[in-house]
């Protein structure tokens, strides 16, 4: 393979790796604060206990995620350089700023309190315990937001003119609030809910089948199953909506997810089939008449652009088709999973839930990582469909590769495959660990609810 090639798949080999971690703590974080509120809102009471078990437990899945996540997005960035330094040299005045503002806010928030939240209790406050855990969960947010501003004004370019091939900024709102980026972002935000609802709920099924099961466990489980009910069908509204903005501004991203090669009206919706992009039509096609254009702009008789109008300037069709069929398929299994644990939670409302079916509890820990699935297939459909091109329409991919030697690339490339499958291996090896093993916070000290109160304990009151 070419170097345009390798450098294509060692930035997909990166991204996919560092894009798993963030997905999981941006909501898993937003867990945290509520199981802190509700332990903070029922002191006293034995329900507290649980509480703290259930914010102790996923602190250290926080954790464990977080690290891997900021070494993972250190290492992407670093390729910006070393692989594609022609984005920047014609984008750099729009992304440049957009990554330093996610430093400046998201990363500078997280470093300043994430500390407190993960070795302060007992040290601090109950309220201050809460409010550096609430600021992380702000930080990661922010960071989501910084990122996908980019990202958004890379697929729907905004705000911006042209200077001797070089981007500059004419109106930064234009830029950050781009055409697509409220769209990806309600989009990203709830795939990290289902994400981390989804772990939480299949470790806490694992720790019931193994009976490691504590208070704290009932507590996340039911919590994660409510949200993940409430969050799914919320994400197929923001994925029509944002279906919607992608047939205004990426149609032919569209066309090769829907198969359409060419221009029609009343176009059919294509469930299944094999894309053949050499004779430029879908094999084995398993069609319903117009529901391709009832569904995509909401009239069944809507003409839809074909691949046929994009002309060397179209995505590869059958990753993006595929795709995103995964990404759809998964949605609607987390939907009937979602539905029917909490369902069935409630009619175990006042029991036990090591009562629950076996069926349910290892269907839920096998959808443990069903987010991942979802959020790869939909992020290769994101990238992939935006193809030829690095900014939408306006500078190709092929024009900002570094011109290394294809076997340095390829190399590397070995390296970083090498590195990720060890360390996602260990990743779920240690989740596991940890869920089969427990540990139980300390117990609270008497006297300690509003922090260390002389000078010994908290020595920088002196």
């Amino acid at each position: 393979m070419d170097t345009f090639t390798l450098s294509r798949l060692q930035f997909a080999a990166n991204i996919s790796f560092h894009i798993l971690f963030p997905t999981i703590t941006i909501a898993l974080c937003w867990f945290l604060v509520f199981f802190r509120l509700r332990h903070t809102a029922t002191q006293g009471t034995p329900a507290a206990q649980g509480w703290e078990q259930a914010y102790y437990f996923w602190t250290k899945v926080f954790a464990l995620t977080f690290a891997l996540g900021v070494v993972s997005g250190i290492t992407m960035s670093f390729q910006f350089g070393t692989n594609w330094p022609g984005f920047m040299e014609h984008a750099g005045n729009i992304a440049g700023p957009l990554l330093g503002y996610e430093v400046l806010t998201a990363f500078f928030l997280e470093a300043t309190f994430l500390g407190i939240m993960l070795f302060g209790r007992q040290r601090v406050s109950e309220r201050m315990h809460l409010v550096a855990t609430l600021m992380v969960a702000l930080g990661t947010t922010l960071s989501a937001f910084w990122i996908l501003s980019l990202n958004s004004w890379m697929q729907t370019p905004a705000g911006y003119e042209i200077i001797d091939g070089k981007f500059h900024a004419v109106d930064w709102l234009a830029i950050v609030f781009n055409p697509s980026f409220p769209y990806r972002l309600g989009h990203k935000l709830l795939a990290s809910t289902l994400t981390a609802g989804f772990l939480i709920a299949g470790v806490s099924a694992w720790q019931l089948v193994k009976g490691a099961a504590n208070d704290g466990t009932r507590r996340a489980l039911r919590t994660a199953i409510t949200a993940v009910a409430i969050a799914i069908p919320l994400q197929i509204f923001m994925g029509d909506l944002h279906g919607l903005n992608t047939l205004a501004h990426q149609p032919a991203k569209i066309a090769a997810i829907e198969g359409i090669w060419h221009t029609e009206k009343s176009a059919p919706l294509t469930l299944f089939g094999w894309p053949n992009e050499k004779e430029g039509r879908t094999d084995y096609a398993l069609q319903i008449p117009h529901a391709a254009s009832l569904i995509l702009a909401h009239d069944s008789n809507a003409e839809l652009k074909g691949l046929n109008e994009f002309p060397g300037a179209h995505p590869p069709v059958a990753p993006v088709f595929w795709g995103f069929r995964v990404m759809v398929g998964m949605g609607l299994l987390m939907l009937a999973v979602a539905w029917t644990s909490a369902w069935l939670l409630h009619r175990h409302r006042t029991r036990d839930l090591a009562t629950l079916p076996r069926a349910l509890l290892y269907t839920l820990v096998g959808m443990t990582f069903s987010g991942w699935v979802a959020t790869l297939a939909g992020w290769y459909v994101t990238e992939i469909g935006r193809q030829p091109y690095l900014v939408y329409g306006l500078l190709r991919t092929a024009d900002a590769v570094a011109a290394h030697a294809p076997a340095m690339v390829a190399g590397t490339l070995a390296a970083y495959l090498t590195v990720y499958v060890l360390l996602l291996a260990a990743y779920v090896g240690v989740i596991k660990y940890m869920a089969e093993h427990p540990a139980v916070p300390a117990p609270a000290v008497p006297g300690r609810e509003h922090g260390p109160t002389t000078p010994e304990e908290a020595p920088w009151k002196q």
